[in-house]
């Protein structure tokens, strides 16, 4: 079991004092979120369809998304990727609390919104991490350093680690490279309110690290 700091403490500052990791600028640094990724067939789109009809069914008439981003999204891209199957196992590690403050409209006031991170770990490297919150637009930049973090604690040196951090709507991968100097780098974002249905890319990319992880 990975030993998190506090979650309010965990900023990427910190990650670069204290592990003197650095963000890589290199386009080939992390080719494996848009080069080679295997094609999914016209049935997973039309399941992938449904995923995100649902969410945005979900969210429109439930607030409250909590357990829905698991359950609703990030269980059937598992299931489509094969990681619920030998040679794949899931861990549940433990849940991170995060808050943010907003100040509302008239600007006298600060409400402080509170979220949890769900962190599953496959394979001891890939981690996703799951932001649930009664927004679920909280930003994916408070779970980027915790997922550097738990992947920063991976013991294997010789082979990249990767995370999905996913807040339901919003999905974004990392790369980490430890050797002598950690490096990461970080994909594009992905979004279910785009016309087009990015969950194939975030699929296609899951199938891609699922071969690399095999």
């Amino acid at each position: 079991m990975v030993q998190v700091i506090q979650a309010q403490n965990v900023t990427l500052s910190y990650l670069k004092e204290k592990f003197a990791l650095q963000k890589s600028e290199d386009e080939h640094f992390f080719t494996e979120w848009f080069d080679y990724l295997p094609e999914i067939s016209e049935l997973e789109k039309q399941y992938l369809d449904r995923v995100k009809a649902n969410y945005l069914s979900v969210l429109e008439n439930a607030p409250l998304l909590e357990e829905a981003v698991k359950l609703v999204v990030l269980s059937p891209l598992l299931d489509l990727a094969g990681f619920y199957r030998p040679p794949f196992h899931i861990l549940t590690e433990e849940i991170i609390e995060i808050s943010e403050d907003i100040i509302n409209s008239n600007g006298d006031d600060t409400e402080i919104i509170k979220a949890k991170i769900d962190v599953l770990v496959l394979q001891n490297q890939l981690w996703f991490l799951v932001i649930e919150s009664k927004r679920s637009s909280f930003s994916l930049a408070k779970a980027i350093p915790q997922a550097l973090t738990y992947m920063l604690a991976n013991t294997q040196r010789d082979r990249p680690a990767y995370s999905l951090v996913i807040n339901g709507e919003d999905f974004q991968f990392i790369k980490l490279i430890k050797q002598d100097n950690p490096m990461y780098a970080l994909s594009d974002r992905f979004t279910l309110y785009r016309r087009e249905n990015e969950l194939y890319k975030v699929l296609n990319i899951l199938n891609r690290l699922g071969e690399i992880l095999n």
